[in-house]
């Protein structure tokens, strides 16, 4: 089991860079929205590639950023209904889930992307726009996203039968101490304390 767990530990470090990578093409994001809406302002004119790279950009960091979001157990569960099993139960949930639903969508993904990205490098696709952007950059980011998500599948799978088998920690055990929305209110709450003063 412990080749398995470095194996995982390397996924959890590359997604990891990759996540984090990513965040910055947030500020990228934010900073060609702020000046093509300037522009639009001052001179009533607009970039239709200006407004594809936003949407370019938004597609990078969904894609990069969901295998981070599966590592960091940040994902969408139903609480109601996850919070009723144990962690060993949960574990089984979790595999069954990441073998049956997670790996099989991964990798049909996947498959499917490579012809149509390999059409659109083919014709040069462009978009339909005026002054639009090429379309292949965008579509490559399917399989890879995808590709790290799947890794990413296989690392949680390998640690939650890891857990199992009594070879490491839970995997879905959250942190002690605060939450991130309760670190965001205490910071609010301070702020407006000191306001009062």
């Amino acid at each position: 089991m412990t080749p398995l767990l470095k194996l995982s530990q390397l996924i959890d470090w590359i997604n990891e860079r990759v996540g984090k990578g990513a965040f910055w093409l947030i500020l990228l994001m934010t900073i060609i929205s702020a000046g093509n809406a300037t522009y639009r302002f001052i001179f009533n004119d607009s970039s239709n590639g200006l407004l594809e790279i936003q949407w370019y950009l938004f597609a990078a960091v969904f894609l990069l950023c969901a295998p981070y979001t599966l590592q960091k157990n940040e994902h969408v569960r139903i609480d109601v209904i996850s919070s009723n099993f144990s962690a060993r139960g949960l574990a089984v949930i979790d595999i069954i889930g990441t073998l049956f639903f997670l790996l099989p969508m991964v990798v049909t993904v996947v498959w499917l992307s490579l012809p149509l990205i390999a059409e659109s490098y083919k014709i040069s696709e462009m978009s339909s726009n005026a002054g639009g952007l090429i379309r292949w950059p965008v579509k490559v980011l399917l399989p890879i996203g995808f590709t790290l998500l799947a890794l990413q599948g296989i690392s949680e799978l390998i640690k939650r039968l890891g857990f199992l088998t009594g070879a490491c920690d839970d995997p879905n055990a959250k942190p002690k101490g605060p939450t991130p929305e309760e670190e965001l209110a205490a910071a609010i709450a301070a702020a407006k304390a000191k306001e009062a003063k």
